[in-house]
């Protein structure tokens, strides 16, 4: 007799995707595979994890409104959605057919690959999606958008509008220094 069980998978009327981050700041990088996911699924859910082992700079309702405010209300493929736990678990609880990850570089690769077999170990009906990101934002990350515009760096392009201000108003007025900026 075998440990082996033969794989079923679930049957959804939509496919649904999980896009999983901390999003602190959404960037261009993220629309861009926002935006390439939907052309491979139905709907994608936007998961913001509220990591504080990362110290954000915006707190989580202010990254999930940052986000909301990049989609117009009519656009209802797309949603936005605190995570707390396993990604994988809250793919699954979904109906999410796929966790997608957004790679920039090889470096990327391992990290994401060990967590990509982690979750299908975990849960085999959710697979793991790479997307790469679009060439002209394979240099970008929140990290170095917020340590630019810490410094005075001009983000303008590489964050939306209604972010660039944001970050702008923060760091003129010396509270990202506060809270860890």
């Amino acid at each position: 007799m075998s440990d082996y069980e033969p794989f079923v998978p679930r049957q959804t009327s939509e496919s649904i995707a999980v896009y999983p981050g901390t999003f602190d700041p959404i960037t261009m990088g993220h629309l861009d595979i926002i935006k390439r996911a939907l052309t491979l699924f139905d709907r994608v859910i936007v998961a913001v994890a509220d990591n504080i082992a990362k110290r954000p700079l915006f707190d989580i309702d202010e990254r999930l409104a940052m986000i909301r405010a990049c989609f117009p209300a009519s656009e209802t493929r797309v949603s936005v959605e605190r995570v707390n736990g396993l990604v994988v678990d809250f793919a699954y609880t979904r109906g999410a057919r796929a966790i997608i990850r957004g790679l920039r570089a090889v470096s990327d690769f391992d990290f994401e690959f060990q967590l990509a077999l982690m979750n299908r170990r975990l849960e085999r009906d959710v697979e793991t999606v790479f997307l790469m990101t679009g060439f002209r934002w394979i240099y970008i990350s929140s990290t170095i958008i917020k340590e630019a515009a810490k410094h005075g760096g001009d983000v303008n392009g590489l964050v939306p509008d209604h972010v660039c201000e944001r970050l702008r108003q923060i760091f003129m007025v010396g509270e990202g220094q506060a809270n860890g900026g």
